[in-house]
């Protein structure tokens, strides 16, 4: 009976593997081995793309006579200093008692990507079956389970079709353009800034989003401020039974109002001029009581949101603890390898069926955790992991490679062993997957009119009648501050402003008749002015490259319109983190708002000069999307290598007979030099 040869992407998993197969493995230089198995290892890429003077010497200088340079047949080589590795393997895979291979890489497209080039570049015994093995977390279970039902790699091979041309695909702009651009016009940019020498790189995920921050920043510069002057009043109702109550009305123009359709207003709620806005609140001043005019009161629902992707938890993690994309990728791949979590590189933000039948065994670990230990209790009780497989936290069709990242249940003897952040991060996670077996918050919605004369001010008031899920997301790191609902800032928010009611209002809100009259207690003016764009953060950056480019705030409409974006979850981190050591962008560690350098915007204006869509995010969008295309069956690798080297070839020319001039760039590097 033959051996079965396993390769992971790294030792620590090989070791996991190991463990989970319970044989009495044998360690050996690069490779255990039992009497059933071998489990060998990559360590990242072992194998990569040629540079072009490998194809011709003459092309290792940088000439604009020599590009576009489009190989037909790609060159590989072995990385050098993990030769021996890739040495190891190569005899492994070519043993002749090898009689099953399991690619257990990881499980993406890149992982893909680096184990087939090793197959490629080692060879392997022909008579062995090839087999996939896919799995969505490191525990003892999964691992034997994807061994178990290893589908034959072939079934991956279009996967595999679309992981080779997205290498291709930058490897082709990154050559071509970095060069073309670099030749053309960093001579330009190398005088500006009195360097020695620029090298313009540029990439089809980086330039886009390098785009992005650049053309944020001008939005911001450009932005005009427009002052207003909103108006409040304070009403009371002195003889109300439960004792006197006072509310605060914002002013809005209504139909009734003296100043409907007049041009001196700011929207429908203010007015432009201070002057206009003194004159309304001495007219109002002449007033001493008002009028409830309308009430309207309606229950509103929040639903817990959809669980994390790799995207919504990088997101989160910058804004509530300030760390990087990539910080937040290290810390769940920590979780995953120490089996707490699921596959961390996932787009997904549901469970499949599959998961969700037997997703008590997830809940079950967790009552080990002291702090949610009484949630999963309850969720227990009510059956409310029975019901999952039919809510919205559950779709099939919505998931591609992996599901949503969630706690395992397994791994809670490492809580201790994790540092502060990595601890935090974790509770986030299994906080937000235990929302979904809860009920939506419930809130009581009351708008009141209350006219004064012919004016209308309006008072919006909002109170908890069950927290619902809303229990459950109470962080232990977070002050009793940020555990409540904050109300907007009354001084500069051009936003409807939204109270809470306190015991007495309340009851008063509950009972208040139209008609009702109130005293005039109290007219004012907020002052305020209207706000420029917000700079992207290194959170929200990564939701607008997974929404082709859009910021979309609104989760509930990131999930609807969710569609091929900018990169992927494996790679978005790592292009930020690129785009920063390259001096391109600067992020503060701090804040974690990103802006970009000088230099930064110097290479934006000539790409934007000479290859402008590759600042587009649509287009690049697009590019991905057609990848995604490829992995699916929908576009053969051949449709798609015809554009691909259509693209290049049309825009590396298009740079090479560029007519921008010396003086026209110029000019405009003496514009951005002035912001900095």
């Amino acid at each position: 009976m033959g051996k079965k040869l396993i390769i992971t992407e790294k030792p620590s998993v090989a070791r996991e593997f190991a463990a989970a197969l319970k044989e009495n493995t044998r360690n050996h230089k690069g490779y255990m081995e039992s009497d059933n198995y071998i489990i060998t290892w990559c360590v990242g890429h072992l194998v990569t793309m040629c540079y072009p003077d490998a194809y011709d010497p003459a092309l290792k200088k940088w000439n604009l006579n020599t590009i576009p340079f489009v190989p037909t047949d790609y060159k590989y080589q072995i990385i050098e200093n993990v030769k021996d590795q890739f040495e190891v393997i190569k005899s492994l895979f070519n043993r002749p008692d090898v009689d099953v291979i399991y690619n257990a890489g990881d499980s993406g497209r890149e992982g893909e990507y680096i184990q087939r080039l090793v197959m490629q570049e080692a060879g392997y015994n022909k008579n062995a079956l090839l087999k996939r093995v896919w799995i969505d977390s490191q525990t003892e279970d999964e691992i034997l389970r994807g061994i178990r039902e290893a589908k034959d790699m072939s079934e991956y091979d279009k996967l595999s079709d679309a992981a080779y041309l997205r290498a291709k695909e930058d490897y082709l702009m990154g050559i071509n353009f970095s060069r073309a651009l670099t030749l053309k016009f960093g001579g330009y940019i190398t005088d500006f800034m009195k360097s020695d020498r620029t090298v313009i790189a540029v990439g089809r995920v980086m330039t886009c989003v390098q785009g992005m921050v650049v053309r944020r920043e001008r939005e911001i510069r450009e932005f005009v401020k427009t002052p207003f002057y909103k108006i409040n009043a304070i009403f009371s109702d002195d003889n109300f039974d439960k004792g006197p109550i006072s509310y605060l009305g914002e002013w809005k123009v209504t139909e009734k109002s003296k100043y409907y359709n007049t041009p001196n207003l700011y929207k429908e709620n203010g007015f432009l001029k201070k002057e206009d806005a003194n004159s309304f609140v001495e007219y109002i001043r002449s007033f001493e009581t008002g009028e409830v005019a309308g009430i309207d009161k309606k229950k509103q629902t929040k639903n817990p949101p959809l669980l994390y992707n790799l995207a919504e938890l990088q997101n989160d993690c910058s804004k509530l603890f300030k760390i990087s994309p990539d910080q937040t990728l290290s810390i769940a791949q920590e979780l995953y390898e120490k089996k707490m979590t699921t596959y961390p590189r996932t787009d997904a933000r549901v469970l499949s069926s599959a998961v969700a039948s037997e997703i008590y065994k997830n809940l079950n670990g967790l009552k080990n955790i002291n702090m949610v230990k009484g949630f999963v209790e309850e969720i227990f009780a009510t059956g409310a992991d029975k019901k999952i497989s039919k809510s919205r936290y559950v779709n099939d069709k919505q998931i591609t490679d992996h599901y949503a990242i969630i706690p395992t249940g397994q791994g809670i003897n490492n809580l201790t062993k994790l540092s502060d952040v990595s601890r935090k991060v974790y509770e986030i996670i299994v906080r937000r997957f235990l929302a979904v077996f809860y009920k939506a918050a419930v809130y009581q919605k009351i708008s009141l009119e209350t006219l004064v004369e012919t004016e209308s001010f309006f008072s919006n008031y909002k109170t908890l009648l069950d927290e619902g899920y809303l229990k459950v997301m109470k962080y232990s790191f977070a002050s009793s501050k940020d555990k409540q609902p904050q109300t907007k800032d009354e001084k500069t928010s051009e936003d409807e402003l939204e109270q809470d009611a306190d015991v007495n209002l309340e009851e008063f809100l509950k009972t208040v008749k139209k008609g009702t009259v109130v005293s005039l207690k109290e007219i004012n003016i907020r002052e305020g002015e209207t706000s420029p764009p917000k700079r992207y953060n290194s959170g929200s950056i990564i939701l607008a490259m997974e929404n082709a480019g859009q910021l979309i705030e609104d989760e509930e409409l990131r999930a609807q319109i969710k569609g091929s974006g900018i990169g992927t979850s494996a790679t978005r981190a790592e292009i930020l983190k690129k785009l920063v050591a390259n001096k391109y962008l600067a992020i503060n560690n701090k804040t974690q708002i990103i802006t970009p350098t000088l230099l930064g915007e110097l290479i934006y204006e000539v790409v934007s000069a000479s290859i402008k869509p590759l600042l587009n995010p649509e287009l690049t969008a697009s590019w991905e999307k057609g990848l995604t295309g490829v992995a699916n069956g929908g576009i053969s690798s051949d449709e798609y290598m015809i554009k691909l080297n259509d693209f290049v070839v049309r825009r590396t020319d298009g740079v090479k007979k560029s007519t921008v001039t010396r003086e026209q760039l110029n000019n405009n590097f003496k514009v951005i030099r002035g912001f900095y």
